[in-house]
């Protein structure tokens, strides 16, 4: 009899030791599932970042190819202004072409830097 009740000793231990690692599993699979939470949220964060980049290039290579467009364009409106215009109202077209220039360009740069900030 006393082998049987070691051997039910035994049995218990063990049942018992299976127990531990099934709830040893459980708590696993739940930090498991955590961290692939955790890792779609860094992902998203990270696409978040590479769009904003994204954004910021695109504003600066839009930016200079308007600065150099602008140039351009001021320089050649500006000949043709001093050629058809009279000498009196040079001045007062050149003020209105300068100052539509500065409306379109600052309503462009003021809506890329709303898509950035939001």
């Amino acid at each position: 009899m006393s082998d049987e009740s070691e051997n039910g000793a035994e049995t218990e231990r063990e049942t018992s030791h299976e127990m531990t690692e099934t709830t040893d599993t459980r708590t696993g699979g739940t930090n498991s599932e955590e961290s692939n939470t955790l890792s779609e949220e860094e992902q998203t964060n990270e696409n978040s970042d590479l769009r904003r980049k994204a954004n910021y290039a695109l504003l600066a290579g839009l930016s200079l190819l308007a600065l150099i467009a602008a140039l351009q364009f001021y320089l050649n409106a500006s000949s043709v202004i001093n050629q058809w215009v009279t000498h009196e109202y040079r001045s007062l077209f050149q003020a209105a072409f300068n100052l539509v220039v500065l409306l379109v360009a600052a309503a462009g740069i003021s809506r890329q830097v709303r898509r950035l900030t939001d």
